[in-house]
């Protein structure tokens, strides 16, 4: 990973990318519940619960579709694309020393330069040398190295966006092992994948799991928001319980067919090493932001100008909404995409050009992929009726 480890610990749903939610006050319980046997119930046979649901033959598809399941042509098509990226940078310190100012009547601060290393993974895309791997992986670099094998590479820096935490660097060659783009969105939950980087400086570590969660939020970027860099995160992560730790960011997720379908990028954990789950950009982002940062040296990015929440049952009965599906409009900005094209306070999204949108981070991660320019179809409802409206992005 980056210089510090990155950790994450929070989930939930915020709309800083995009606007300030509604205020509300929730409480939910998080007492654990013990399982108990109910007096009476001992004398039943705990096989004849079983004998209702299932018989043997469906014990045996099962276990045959999950003893089918072949990962090693992805393994194999996706190790030797994978690569161990090492860093030097430099950072600014500033230090402050009471005594200066006290005993000598100087400025007590002072600024010092730290110098450090830095590693992690990154992803082939082309046979001339492109790699994509994460922002914080190369944040503050000063040289850059790539290995291949047994072979290492000096490398560029292409561009960074510290809002999907994407950073695309290339080094000088040629007919090079690359991982092909799959159809993030075309993931389905349970399916299997692999985390293929350098963790802890084990090169060409392979690891699978499921994917557990699709438009995962975890605030990991929240504090990257500056409006005036036109730094506005997104999250959108993929989640899945393969095995992640310190080096694997910026290594590959792919699916059973060997495409590259995310970018790994973070983990669950209060210790800096991996407890259960890791997090992913989806590929969909990524291809979009490489494509940009390669041709144009920046992301171009689209704003609707609407400040949203994430609608529920709760919302739905604050605010009088006929539907606790989609997500809410509690805003819109003046002179932005959505008054221009008509919406309003207490709108309520429902899909973008087709695709249904339930969160916040769902919405984030589709307008992502579009450019300036894009026409896209956005159903809603107000009140009682549903409408599609179209909007030319910019």
């Amino acid at each position: 990973m980056s210089k510090a480890t990155i950790t994450t610990f929070l989930t939930g749903a915020t709309g800083a990318v995009i606007g300030v939610a509604l205020t509300m006050n929730m409480m939910q319980s998080s007492n654990q519940t013990e399982v108990q046997t109910p007096e009476g119930m001992n004398n039943i046979q705990s096989a004849s619960v079983f004998d209702v649901a299932f018989d043997d033959d469906d014990i045996k598809a099962t276990n045959s579709s999950a003893g089918n399941t072949d990962l090693t042509f992805a393994a194999e098509k996706t190790v030797e694309s994978v690569v161990h990226i090492q860093t030097q940078f430099v950072t600014e310190e500033i230090t402050f020393d009471p005594f200066l100012k006290l005993f000598y009547g100087e400025d007590g601060y002072r600024k010092r330069q730290r110098h450090g290393q830095a590693s992690g993974s990154g992803v082939v895309i082309s046979p001339e040398g492109y790699i994509v791997t994460n922002n914080h992986v190369v944040q503050d670099a000063e040289e850059v190295s790539v290995t291949i094998g047994k072979k290492q590479y000096d490398a560029k820096i292409i561009g960074t966006d510290p809002s999907t935490d994407i950073a695309v660097i290339k080094i000088e060659g040629h007919g090079l092992d690359f991982s092909e783009f799959g159809d993030s969105d075309d993931l389905k939950l349970g399916e299997w994948v692999l985390a293929v980087g350098n963790p802890l400086n084990l090169q060409s570590t392979v690891t699978a799991g499921i994917v557990s969660a699709k438009n995962r939020n975890i605030d990991l970027l929240t504090s990257n928001y500056n409006p005036e860099e036109k730094v506005f995160p997104v999250e959108s992560f993929i989640q899945t319980d393969a095995a992640v730790n310190s080096g694997n960011s910026g290594g590959a997720l792919v699916n059973a067919n060997g495409e590259l379908v995310g970018i790994n990028t973070a983990i669950s954990s209060g210790t800096g090493y991996y407890t259960g789950y890791s997090f992913a950009v989806p590929s969909n982002i990524v291809k979009k932001v490489t494509y940009d940062l390669i041709k144009h040296g920046e992301v171009q990015r689209v704003q609707l100008g609407i400040n949203i929440m994430d609608n529920n049952s709760e919302v739905q009965a604050l605010n009088n909404l006929s539907t606790d599906k989609g997500v809410v409009v509690t805003g819109v900005v003046k002179g932005g995409n959505a008054q221009k094209n008509g919406m309003k306070l207490k709108d309520i999204i429902l899909s973008v050009s087709g695709q249904d949108v339930n969160t916040t981070s769902e919405l984030q991660g589709k307008l992502a992929m579009y450019n300036p320019g894009d026409k896209v179809k956005i159903s809603l409802m107000r009140g009682e009726v549903q409408k599609t409206i179209d909007v030319v992005l910019d």
